[in-house]
């Protein structure tokens, strides 16, 4: 029903498939009104839309007309079609007239792609009793839905709605007893009140404790959310539809949608995009149109303008860019940027949905870039690395930094115990923003060659690295910092005084590509990869390393994008021998084995156990559950997602281990 095609961070390509076809994700479903509709909304991008079956049902007219026609006929709209339940009439005027049990039917009955169950919107900031007592009647209602489609065999799928206020505890318990439920779609509500009154930090809680608990394999819809200025930050929480009238509503009153906020027509000199709309008309001509003619007009612009936002979104998820994207939109507002800075609390639970590698460079744009899953994860490998006894902190100067240092390094300051140093037993480390410090052995991963700051630091940046330094060389007994470093920080270290030896940074490929395979695989791959009669070969037009062999026989390829190591027949024996079940290891059931053995791609739903260390990119072992190798290959998804997707592929298999 939903496949991802496409990740980074938590924002997702996907295909959501239903009875009236198949739609691209993240999307947004323009409201139909099913009798003042004057807008075609398909005709400027609508893949899907919502409208609101309460209405149907209350309209006489209508719903006789429905139930004979259908409801695709009664909008005019061949496409999927989700309804809403009467939930938002409920929270406006308290009361509907209906039942959580009819209102299915009644969904059912005019043939809705998308049906909703009557969840209790329970407004943001009110008081916990009421938040819990309102989560009650929502779980009850979302279960009796549940039950009651399934003992009809009824067609559509069906929504169920996450509520809990603005308590956090709430929204996640509610996620977590929907998901037991085993919905197809999972709407987060009651969210309209935030962002109409720019609570967006608040929205950051509400939709990560909520996105959090519910299950990876089914789409996640934020309510009422049509602002494109919101959409990027919502895609990168993990949010895979929109709904909004928005759309028709500003254009009634004159003001025009765009991803720096909203213009008001009256106050236009120029016209704010390059749409058929802005290209054609003036501010004045709007002006000087009648009222219909104008708002049908403002419409098709706001349409426009939503519908682009969706796709730049969705190609910078292609090409792994979706951060600076959302980073650019959230500075159009102050709070939009405090809600950015909220969503750096949640560093942790976006790395485990982040690919290891992406066709686009890391930018840093600010502080908030510091709070991004890539640094993140190089930080906890930094500090899981092995280390050696002294450490030379080197300054930043072209990247890749290994290849351009050279020579005599220049005059350093000591911190620690003064010795002789031993430079096999030394770590030589580069001061990078906004990774920290970056060993020249691996400098060559992504992303920490393929990224670019500014020369001139922030102050944020400037912190972070004076604290992180100020802990990391504790762990060695003597430290050797270039003096460009020492004038460019202030990071309060004692016992410093001037070295004037000479220092020299000896390469060594071998101990280059062991470093990269412990970074990638886990401390001790690179022994346990290259043993042997090492042979290195490289790129004569660039220089690079590009295959490793014992011998003849091939173990690894570098890829040349990202310094990677792609593991060979040879390399995956070798890793899988040296490494303790379940490390790098994807676990198939019976069922798989003879198509894995034999070079097949892995399906999720064979997949039975994973190390919860798996992201998407990575390069992985398939075995059985006696940890048999039975192929290698790439992972497509994180650890998360494949133990919980049923359909669509896992890993891309390289090679199968059948003789």
């Amino acid at each position: 029903m939903f496949e991802i095609k496409a990740k980074d961070n938590r924002g997702r390509v996907g295909v959501l498939k239903t009875n009236s076809g198949d739609v691209k994700t993240p999307n947004l479903m323009p409201v139909i009104h099913p009798r003042k509709q004057t807008i075609d909304v398909k005709k400027y991008g609508a893949d899907i839309v919502i409208t609101n079956a309460y209405l149907i049902y209350k309209d006489e007219d209508l719903k006789k007309k429905a139930a004979e026609i259908g409801l695709h006929k009664l909008i005019n709209f061949d496409g999927p079609i989700m309804t809403d339940s009467g939930s938002f009439q409920l929270s406006v005027y308290g009361d509907v007239d209906i039942t959580n049990k009819e209102v299915i039917e009644f969904q059912e009955l005019i043939k809705t792609d998308i049906g909703t169950s009557l969840d209790i919107p329970t407004a943001p900031f009110v008081t916990r009793e009421k938040a819990e007592a309102d989560l009650e009647v929502t779980l009850e209602r979302a279960k009796e839905a549940v039950d009651y489609r399934n003992s009809q065999n009824m067609e559509m799928k069906l929504n169920s709605v996450v509520q809990g206020s603005t308590f956090p505890d709430l929204r996640r318990k509610c996620a977590d007893e929907l998901t037991k439920l085993d919905a197809d779609l999972y709407p987060i509500g009651a969210v309209v009140p935030l962002m109409e009154s720019y609570h967006y930090k608040e929205l950051v809680d509400v939709v990560m404790n909520s996105v959090a608990h519910l299950p990876d394999s089914k789409p996640r819809h934020l309510m009422g959310a049509g602002h494109p200025m919101i959409f990027a930050l919502a895609v990168a929480m993990g949010c895979d539809l929109f709904d909004s009238a928005a759309y028709i509503l500003y254009a009634e009153d004159d003001r025009l949608l765009s991803v720096r906020g909203t213009y008001k027509l009256e106050n236009l000199q120029e016209m704010p995009c390059s749409c058929e709309v802005c290209c054609n008309y003036t501010p004045d001509d709007l002006r000087a149109m009648p009222k219909e003619k104008r708002r049908d007009l403002i419409a098709q612009h706001n349409l426009n303008v939503s519908f682009a936002e969706l796709r730049l979104i969705r190609q910078a998820i292609y090409e792994g860019s979706l951060m600076e994207l959302v980073e650019e939109r959230c500075r159009a507002h102050p709070n939009l940027l405090e809600a950015l800075r909220q969503l750096g609390n949640y560093s942790d639970d976006l790395e485990k949905y982040d690919p290891r590698s992406k066709k686009s460079a890391f930018f840093y744009t600010g502080s908030e870039s510091l709070y991004r899953s890539e640094v993140l994860r190089h930080i906890q490998k930094l500090r899981a690395m092995p280390r050696k006894r002294d450490l030379v902190i080197l300054p930043p100067s072209r990247k890749p930094y290994s290849k351009y240092v050279s020579g005599k390094l220049g005059k350093f300051y000591i911190y620690g115990s003064e010795q002789e140093l031993d430079l096999d037993n030394t770590d030589f480390m580069v001061l990078d923003i906004p990774f920290g410090l970056i060993p020249l052995e691996i400098d060559e991963i992504y992303p920490l060659s393929q990224n670019e700051s500014p020369r001139t630091w922030d102050v944020s940046s400037l912190e972070f690295i004076e604290d992180f330094i100020s802990e990391f060389v504790e762990y060695y007994d003597q430290v050797l910092i270039h003096s460009n470093v020492i004038k460019k920080l202030d990071i309060g270290l004692y016992n410093v005084h001037s070295q004037s030896d000479e220092i020299r940074y000896k390469k060594d490929d071998l101990k280059k590509v062991k470093a990269i395979a412990d970074y990638q695989f886990g401390v001790g791959a690179g022994d346990a990869l290259f043993r042997g009669n090492i042979n290195i070969e490289k790129s004569k037009k660039t220089g690079k390393i590009r295959h490793i062999y014992d011998g003849k026989t091939l173990i690894v390829n570098m890829r040349a994008s990202d310094s990677f190591l792609i593991l060979s027949k040879e390399g995956a024996k070798r890793l899988h021998a040296a490494t303790k079940y379940p490390k790098n290891r994807v676990v198939v059931n019976k069922d798989s084995e003879p198509f894995s053995l034999e070079g097949k791609s892995v399906f999720a739903k064979f997949v039975i156990e994973c190390d919860d260390d798996i992201r998407a990119k990575d390069e992985v072992l398939i075995v059985n559950e006696e940890d048999k190798l039975l192929a290698y290959g790439k992972a497509l998804l994180g650890a998360c997602e494949i133990m919980d997707f049923q359909t669509g592929q896992a890993i891309k298999t390289r090679k199968g281990m059948k003789k």
